[in-house]
């Protein structure tokens, strides 16, 4: 992906928390049984195509957020 492209800015935009706010743990309780936000599936969309594997509509919050920590890990960006 081009480092200018739509979806590189998309993707650092969604990876960045907002003034302040602070990232959540993924081992908090709620976050272990609650469903993936909308900006962690528009960015693991991002991330599996990259890195040319399936996308799981079904993960939770907190295996959305090890699954994202997981693929930037491998492309150098986290």
């Amino acid at each position: 992906m081009a480092r200018n492209s739509p979806d590189a800015r998309a993707a650092r935009s969604i990876a960045r928390p907002v003034d302040g706010a602070t990232l959540k743990d993924p081992n908090d309780l709620h976050a272990a049984q609650e469903a993936m936000t909308q900006d962690q599936a528009n960015y693991l969309k991002i991330l599996t195509r990259e890195a040319g594997e399936p996308f799981d509509p079904d993960l939770t919050k907190a295996l959305a957020a090890r699954r994202i920590a997981e693929l930037e890990a491998r492309r150098g960006r986290g």
